[in-house]
């Protein structure tokens, strides 16, 4: 039979390793090849290939109506993000062809939208990218595989909006029937918006402790999946990483200065997709005894383009010495430093040995230090500059200076 002739039916994409598949973005080309080995010559039909790429979110939530009456609201919702088809084999004559055996190899290409969204697999919904190819065959049943690959969208955090620091403030009086038991006040800081994984976050935060009893710091990087479908929209909230602190007295302050949270390797944000979002933020809690906690959130974005060395340095650098400042945790200095005398840069022996130089210049008969555009130079020539002061040592003569319109 046809069917036991088919030896091998597979996807090979260009690029692969026997470690690691390729990983694509918008815009790239796609291309790799369908392998077909035959056990013995026989005859086929099509060969057709479909690349899709599907964002899809499923969840159902149950619901009463009465005290005997329930049922189950579903929802559902698809985005084709990625649709392509191409035919690799046709018969030339008739319906079928015949292939002898042996190894066959038949290549595609296609390229890929210019904005995709990011590969992710969640508990109510998915972003999935596949090649599927299918033989068909007279009097058998097609034959079919699927190669799954992978597709990362740039995130740059490269941006003034994701370099900018994020703060906040928060406070509440803690309760313990219906009694006041004093306030407590957290603000917490952030040097920018966008990391990468694998970054340490340095987290600044100033707890004040105004109750009775002590309360415990903590903070905590929190990924949000939020699915979205008919209207509804399903939550679902992960700790990915978190640190907490030590436990602040009654009556004291306690300070962070820069308490490390590293990322750990976590997918990248998805921000532009209809029907599924994943983010991330900072949050920062104080647990109070007795009462709900005292929560801050500062927004986050995971990025793929980590933070460049030289590019965005001088405005991640400024906006970091104005964080440092309004915690005062740097300090600039009240006046600026005078320049070094030139004695302490050039000596006289320096001088001297420049006078007595083995190699002299060579006079050129059409430059003469004798005419009256070289009489500055050499009165000048080996004088020192002038004293540093900050005072004009040449200020204006009394006519040119302004003056009001009352003297």
């Amino acid at each position: 039979m046809l069917f036991d002739k088919v030896k091998a039916f597979a996807v090979q994409l260009d690029g692969a390793t026997a470690g690691a598949e390729p990983v694509f973005s918008g815009g790239q080309v796609v291309a790799g090849r369908v392998l077909l080995e035959m056990a013995g010559a026989a005859r086929v039909g099509t060969l057709k290939l479909r690349a899709r790429g599907r964002a899809h979110v499923h969840w159902t939530e149950s619901r009463s109506a009465g005290s005997s009456t329930a049922y189950t609201q579903s929802y559902s919702e698809r985005v084709e993000v990625v649709s392509h088809r191409a035919t690799l084999l046709t018969p030339d004559t008739g319906e079928t062809t015949t292939l002898p055996a042996g190894c066959h190899e038949f290549p595609f290409s296609f390229q890929l939208p210019l904005t995709l969204v990011t590969s992710f697999e969640g508990k109510h919904g998915s972003v999935r990218y596949c090649i599927k190819a299918t033989l068909h065959r007279p009097w058998v049943p097609a034959r079919r595989t699927r190669k799954v690959f992978t597709v990362i969208e740039p995130v740059d955090i490269n941006t003034p909006a994701l370099l900018a620091p994020q703060a906040g403030a928060r406070e509440k009086v803690a309760r313990s029937w219906y009694c006041n038991r004093g306030l407590v006040s957290l603000s917490a800081k952030i040097d920018r918006k966008g990391y990468t994984p694998g970054e340490v976050i340095p987290v600044f935060a100033e707890i004040d402790n105004g109750c009775k009893r002590p309360v415990l710091p903590r903070a905590a990087v929190v990924q949000t999946q939020t699915f979205m479908a008919r209207g509804a929209q399903k939550q679902k909230r992960s700790v990915v990483a978190s640190v907490a602190g030590e436990p602040v007295a009654p009556g004291r302050r306690a300070l962070w200065q820069g308490r490390a949270l590293r990322i750990p390797p976590v997918g990248p944000s998805i921000l532009h997709c209809r029907v599924l979002h994943v983010g991330y933020s900072l949050k920062v809690c104080v647990d109070i005894p007795g009462t709900s906690k005292l929560l801050l959130e500062l927004p986050l974005v995971i990025g793929t383009v980590p933070l460049h060395p030289f590019g965005s340095r001088s405005s991640s650098v400024g906006s970091h010495a104005s964080f440092l400042l309004d915690w005062g945790l740097a300090a600039l200095p009240e006046r600026p430093e005078a320049p070094p005398e030139y004695s302490e840069v050039v000596t006289e022996d320096e001088v001297a040995a420049t006078l007595q130089s083995p190699f002299p210049l060579l006079p050129d008969p059409r430059l003469s230090l004798e005419g009256p555009y070289f009489t500055c130079i050499q009165e000048f020539r080996f004088q020192p500059p002038p004293l540093y002061s900050e005072e004009d040592p040449n200020p204006p003569p009394e006519a040119m200076r302004p003056r009001c319109m009352t003297c």
